[in-house]
Formats: structure tokens, C-alpha cells, sequence
């Protein structure tokens, strides 16, 4: 019996299987960075505060002098946003902060309503600033969706990696960022997510494979949707398929199936959970389980801005000499660099 149940061609935003609700994948080669945090480069030509097209291999997407997403709400689910290069400036509405990135993950469950920004300062002004970033939409439950808002970080110092290798010792290295690995389980994500019940089998993991190395797929229980992203590398074998790079494979979970890497040094993305199965209904930032649910968020949200935003400006950014930190809506302060 074949494992793969579906081979899909990726864009910015990678579709999902229930409970994620798509993953929005961010590659920018950003230029050398300016003293306002933006990019030291005209912006001539550019549609500003929609930004989407690409130019010269980056985007400003809704920025106007930093590139990124200033304030906006959301509400009835979460956002687990992995930042593998380049950094993040967090602001939102509980007077919570943050700048991570170089590896780290924050995982934000919106609940009953937050607003936040997320801008992508250009610190380094001698060179290019690269940022490579997943945003991984995660649905929440009906007995969740209005839950208090909540994040936590994810720091790249503290998220195990499983290295092995394969017969030919080939290097296998996979990030384990939810879930469990080879008995390696991974931190603990925000109290009221999805993927805080095991039994929901909930994974996330980022896999780098060798050039012309073997992974096999560890199986699980039937019931789970489980989407392999082949986002950078050459082309894999498997299964009969040559498939290049820039493809998603949904795959069957109780079946084995073995990826045999190309010429070059592959990178996946692997997720899977059990299906929440419940009626969704989606507007914009908004994500519940009826369209009058839907009306009630943007009602209150009109009425109360999820208590406003306490910063200067809706695309904020922290001071350019800070390093990587938190501060939580409670006040708790992490400070990492």
C-alpha cells in the first residue's frame, strides 16, 4: 500500500490538513539594513503596505520603513512562527514583547482576541539580512477558542535536535519542536493548545537531510493527517516519484515510507495531528466555528480593539542594540542575548 495520498506544489502560503489551518512560508534576501531598521534600498517600484510581489528577492509585505506585519487581530486559534534565520519583533496588545529569530519559535495562542505586530527588523547594516520564517496557523478547539491569550517562547538553545545517521553515515538531523522524536520529546507548547494532549499526536519537526541520504518516516496510529514540505534542496526519490524541491506530501501515518535525499542537502518541514473535526469558519484574522461567531469577534473587536495597543506606533520595533527577549503580559522577562 502506498504512503503518499497527495503530492501538492507549494507557494507562500502552504496548504494544511485539519487541525492546521496553513502555514505561511517566508523567504527573503533582505539588503544591508538602514538606521530606521528598514532596508538600505530604494523602494521605488514597490505597491507599500502590500508588498507581496518579490522584487529584487524580498518583500516589505505590509511595512512602510521596516518590512513585516504591523498590528492586527486575531482570534479562536494560535500561531506557532519558527524563525530559522533572521529575527522578529513581537508587540501586541497585553503589553507583551519580544525580538527572536536564528532558530527560535514562539507559540502564540490568540483565544479570545489579541492584537499583535510582527516586524522583521534589518539589523545588520554591513551585509544582507536573510530571514527564512514559518508561520504555522494551529486550530483551536471550540472549548478553547476563547481561552485568555497567551505566548510562550521556544528558544533555539533549549529546542532539542536529534542527530543520527543513516546506513551509508549519512547525517540526519531533526528539530523537534513539538511532539516526540526517537524517544526525544520536545518542549512543552502553550497550556490550552491543541498539542498539549499527546493524544492528539501532535508534531512539528524541522528535518535536514544530507546530501544522498536515507529517512524513513517514523510511522503512527491511523487517524492522523501528517504533510511532509520539501522546501529547500534539490529532488527526493520515494515511492516511484522524483519530486523537486518545493512540494508537500500528505502521507498515510501507519504506512512506512523512506525519502532518499538528492545531490544536495534537503530541508523538510513534517507536522501531523489529529483531526479536531469540528465545523470551521474563517474571516480574515478570525477563525471559529460559525459565521455568526465570526460577526460577534469583528463586533467586539470594533467595540474594544482586544484592549487596545499600548505602543507608540502599530509597526513597532525594539531598540536596535537589544538582543533576544521576552517580556510576558504578567511582566516575566527572559533575556537571552
Amino acid at each position: 500500500m502506498k504512503a503518499i495520498q497527495k503530492i501538492r506544489q507549494l507557494g507562500s502560503q502552504w496548504e494544511t490538513q485539519d487541525p492546521f489551518l496553513f502555514c505561511a512560508y517566508h523567504l527573503d534576501q533582505y539588503p544591508k539594513g538602514n538606521d530606521q531598521l528598514g532596508p538600505d534600498a530604494s523602494l521605488a517600484g514597490r505597491n507599500i503596505g502590500m508588498d507581496f510581489n518579490g522584487k529584487d528577492g524580498w518583500n516589505m509585505y505590509h511595512g512602510r520603513t521596516v518590512p513585516g506585519f504591523p498590528a492586527h487581530p486575531h482570534r479562536g486559534f494560535e500561531t506557532i512562527t519558527i524563525v530559522e534565520r533572521g529575527l522578529a519583533d513581537h508587540s501586541d496588545s497585553l503589553g507583551a514583547a519580544g525580538r527572536f529569530g536564528e532558530g527560535d519559535v514562539q507559540w502564540m495562542t490568540a483565544g479570545k482576541g489579541v492584537q499583535h505586530s510582527e516586524m522583521f527588523p534589518l539589523l545588520n547594516t554591513e551585509g544582507e539580512n536573510p530571514l527564512l520564517l514559518f508561520q504555522l496557523w494551529l486550530n483551536l478547539p471550540k472549548a478553547s477558542k476563547m481561552v485568555p491569550p497567551h505566548y510562550k517562547m521556544l528558544w533555539h538553545e533549549d529546542i532539542p535536535v536529534v542527530t543520527h545517521k543513516d546506513e551509508e553515515n549519512r547525517e540526519i538531523q531533526v528539530k523537534v519542536i513539538a511532539g516526540t522524536y526517537q524517544d526525544t520529546n520536545a518542549l512543552s507548547p502553550a497550556p490550552d493548545s491543541w498539542a498539549a494532549q499527546k493524544e492528539n499526536g501532535v508534531e512539528i519537526w524541522l528535518v535536514t537531510l544530507a546530501p544522498n541520504a536515507t529517512w524513513s518516516v517514523p510511522t503512527a496510529a491511523s487517524g492522523l493527517n501528517r504533510t511532509l514540505y520539501f522546501y529547500e534542496g534539490h529532488e527526493i526519490a520515494t515511492e516511484g516519484y522524483q519530486i523537486p524541491k518545493g512540494h508537500g506530501l500528505d502521507l498515510i501515518p501507519d504506512q512506512e515510507i523512506t525519502i532518499q535525499n538528492g545531490d544536495k542537502k534537503g530541508y523538510f518541514l513534517f507536522i501531523q495531528g489529529k483531526p479536531i473535526g469540528e465545523p470551521v469558519a474563517k474571516q480574515g484574522p478570525f477563525v471559529m466555528n460559525s459565521y455568526q461567531e465570526i460577526n460577534d469577534a469583528i463586533a467586539e473587536y470594533r467595540q474594544t480593539e482586544f484592549g487596545g495597543w499600548p505602543w507608540p506606533s502599530h509597526d513597532h520595533t525594539h531598540d536596535k542594540e537589544k538582543g533576544r527577549f521576552a517580556i510576558h503580559a504578567d511582566g516575566k522577562e527572559e533575556i537571552r542575548d
